[in-house]
């Protein structure tokens, strides 16, 4: 039962047979055949078929939910077996929000030193990618944003309150500067994180009530991207103190904290809520408790 529900949870996500079947490493004949055997156990139509996937029947939305919440038991029960019998071992895919990626090591640096047979995977995503990611059970736990959109049912420890910072090149506007505020910042020329990053939408918030609409010129998912353009002397750029803290120790980039207000958003871990929690996911959460508070 549970490899059919492995199987129907993929092809919900993948919404294609045939790259279903590979991601779950069967032909795509052994799995069309496993979801039909899932639906005679259960006596309901999950798939609307017809010469290709069609989507799922409302019978099949609710039995994803509870695959979901079933396999996600079953791995956590998996995991605490193999801790019993090995350590902290397996694989921990962790989304981090782009703007929380400097910090990262803080965290999981010391936690894999101790741990050498757990391996990390550290994955760019935006904040709704980071909750959609963990109610799909495709990853982990996250770094993301805590006090700005709603979260769901997860565990959170936080981490630490992102403070901004105005990234400029030597000898541009602003760069002599000790502080700016938002307002002052109408009449530069800037580059932004896409506005599919939470980052983004509170940039365009603070931007907002100092009355400025966010136009840049230059948009980008990628904070190299964004850095690449600031170096230039032709942008600039609104970042995090943490972020900002990396391009400026060699002098090539400058950062200006921004004030009136100096705005502070709480990042912090974040984890499906499950009691007990897994023994990977409870480790983290202590080191978090440690190295944070």
């Amino acid at each position: 039962m549970i490899d059919k529900l492995e199987m129907f949870i993929a092809l919900a996500k993948e919404r294609h047979f045939g790259r279903a079947a590979e991601v779950c490493g069967v032909t795509q004949p052994s799995l069309s055949s496993a979801i039909r055997q899932l639906e005679d156990q259960l006596g309901v139509q999950l798939v609307f078929r017809g010469s290709r996937f069609q989507g799922l029947t409302p019978e099949g939305q609710r039995v994803l939910d509870r695959a979901l919440s079933i396999v996600g038991d079953v791995r956590a029960l998996k995991d605490e077996m193999r801790v019993v019998r090995t350590g902290l071992s397996g694989n921990l895919r962790l989304g981090v929000i782009p703007t929380a990626l400097p910090m990262v090591a803080d965290l999981t640096g010391e936690f894999s030193a101790r741990h050498p047979a757990l391996r990390i995977s550290i994955l760019s995503r935006t904040s709704i990618e980071i909750l959609n990611g963990i109610d799909s059970l495709e990853l982990d736990a996250g770094i993301t944003y805590l006090d700005n959109e709603p979260l769901g049912r997860v565990t959170t420890v936080p981490l630490f309150a992102e403070f901004y910072r105005l990234l400029v090149a030597p000898g541009t506007e602003f760069a002599g500067r000790a502080r700016v505020s938002w307002g002052d910042l109408a009449s530069i020329p800037l580059c932004l994180l896409t506005s599919d990053m939470q980052n983004r939408r509170i940039v365009n918030q603070h931007l907002a009530e100092a009355g400025i609409t966010a136009a840049p010129s230059i948009e980008s998912n990628s904070i190299i991207a964004l850095v690449s353009h600031v170096l230039t002397g032709r942008w600039a750029s609104i970042v995090s103190k943490k972020l900002a803290d990396l391009f400026i120790a060699d002098g090539r980039l400058v950062a200006v904290p921004i004030v009136e207000p100096e705005a502070e958003h709480n990042v912090g871990l974040i984890a499906p809520r499950r009691d007990p929690q897994t023994p990977v996911l409870q480790a983290l959460f202590d080191e978090a408790l440690k190295r944070f508070r």
